[in-house]
């Protein structure tokens, strides 16, 4: 059965033209899920019930998956269930009308003024990694872009005279632009440590790892990890959270959703306005707590 994952992968890169990290995750889920199968004896693909799904998702939920995780899996299931159908591998699609578990959406964590402060203040721009690592935390704040969109930058993608950022690694393929600090950290990092680090010419990523090579997700994933705890910041900091907090310090101060939604890509509003919602909260919070007659 593993074949037929390996075919769905191609299709879902040949024909479906989907992201590389959105293919590895759709491929991720339906192995372990055939490796399930193989556990408990099926060996037909086309032999599988609404109830074999269903079991492997309660198998999940036992082992203590996130529920945003069985989601997840049920919808990487569909997609592939959908292709096998299409394909006559099998006749009946086991996931048709089954729900996926009720996901609890956490307001997302966004730092303070002062803890972005702090953080950016971490890298040691002495020496070239921390002239990167500067560059690159900037960057993300400046821009609120993803992380996956941060790595796949080439030199080309920033414009330095133009102070923006041209971002087309994710869904939406936008402009953005970068303030003061991000430009001068960036400037400083191409000036002069980014040909220190690379070993080809031919090398396009604009940040690289130690190795001269682009810089994999996992590798800012622990850039960022180590400067909060070198920070001493409580709050549990990961690459979004730089996007997350972009966006609700421009909404603090005054900026619109519409633009905040071109900015970070989103395709619908609704995204958006989650931060608006944050700082209703938060409003009504510091109104409670401060108010002598509230």
């Amino acid at each position: 059965m593993q074949a037929y994952v390996d075919e769905y992968a191609d299709f879902m890169s040949s024909v479906r033209h989907k992201a590389v990290n959105t293919i590895e995750s759709y491929k991720r889920d339906v192995t372990q899920y055939i490796t399930y199968l193989n556990n408990e004896g099926v060996t037909d693909i086309s032999l599988t019930t609404k109830t074999t799904v269903l079991s492997y998702l309660l198998e999940l939920q036992k082992e203590g998956r996130a529920s945003s995780t069985v989601s997840r899996t049920l919808a990487s299931l569909r997609s592939f269930y959908l292709f096998m159908k299409q394909n006559g591998r099998v006749k009946n699609d086991p996931t048709t009308n089954l729900e996926a578990p009720h996901v609890e959406k956490k307001p997302p964590q966004i730092l303070t003024s002062a803890e972005v402060e702090l953080l950016m203040n971490q890298p040691n721009t002495a020496d070239n990694k921390g002239m990167r690592d500067k560059a690159m935390l900037e960057l993300l704040y400046a821009t609120g872009i993803r992380v996956s969109e941060l790595i796949n930058l080439n030199v080309t993608d920033v414009n330095l005279a133009m102070s923006f950022t041209h971002c087309a690694g994710g869904k939406k393929e936008r402009i953005v632009p970068m303030g003061n600090k991000a430009l001068q950290a960036l400037t400083v990092y191409i000036d002069k440590a980014r040909d220190n680090m690379v070993k080809s010419d031919t090398e396009k990523a604009l940040f690289v790892n130690c190795s001269g090579v682009r810089l994999s997700r996992q590798g800012f994933w622990k850039i960022i990890k180590h400067y909060q705890h070198q920070a001493n910041i409580k709050k549990e900091i990961t690459p979004h959270t730089l996007r997350h907090s972009f966006a609700a310090h421009l909404l603090e101060n005054g900026a619109d959703l519409r633009s905040i939604q071109e900015m970070m890509g989103h395709a619908d509003i609704s995204s958006t306005q989650v931060y608006s919602q944050l700082m209703s909260s938060r409003i009504k919070d510091v109104y409670t707590k401060a108010h002598p007659r509230a």
